[in-house]
């Protein structure tokens, strides 16, 4: 399933590349990730509990920054995380894109293209995708809230 995220932070790209680069950091504005921490050059690992539908998850997984380039404003990463419980998984591509917008700030797109696994991938694309939606936009809101109103 490929899904696909834009939204605005009022701030300039380099203040936004920095903070998403910083994994631990920028988790911690991801809804439901817990203990994420680093395990060598470019990958990290850590938690995501939430709930689908009528299933709560506790996923464990690891992400890994493949390639990054700050003249471009472009990163790839790739994701795995499973949950033992209930015998489900993903995994996803992603790739991000920082255009600068005037003075609006910054675009931030994110291209994901992801494939569940075993229970997860019964609940249907709607459900996901509606919940992949939610989960970015309160992501966004974090960003912007922690970079503008408390100024870090």
């Amino acid at each position: 399933m490929k899904l696909n995220h834009t939204c605005v932070i009022p701030v300039n790209r380099a203040v936004l590349w920095n903070f998403l680069m910083d994994v631990p950091r920028v988790s911690q504005c991801l809804p439901g990730v817990q203990d994420v921490k680093a395990q060598g050059a470019n990958v990290y690992e850590g938690t995501m509990k939430m709930r689908v539908g009528p299933v709560n998850l506790n996923l464990h997984g690891r992400i890994h920054i493949e390639a990054r380039d700050p003249e471009a404003g472009r990163a790839t990463m790739s994701a795995e995380a499973d949950d033992k419980k209930i015998l489900g998984g993903i995994r996803s591509r992603m790739s991000m894109v920082l255009s600068p917008e005037s003075t609006q700030g910054t675009v931030f797109n994110v291209e994901t293209d992801v494939t569940i696994l075993g229970k997860l991938g019964e609940f249907g694309q709607p459900i996901v995708r509606k919940k992949a939606d939610a989960i970015m936009q309160e992501f966004a809101e974090n960003v912007r809230r922690q970079l503008v109103e408390e100024g870090t």
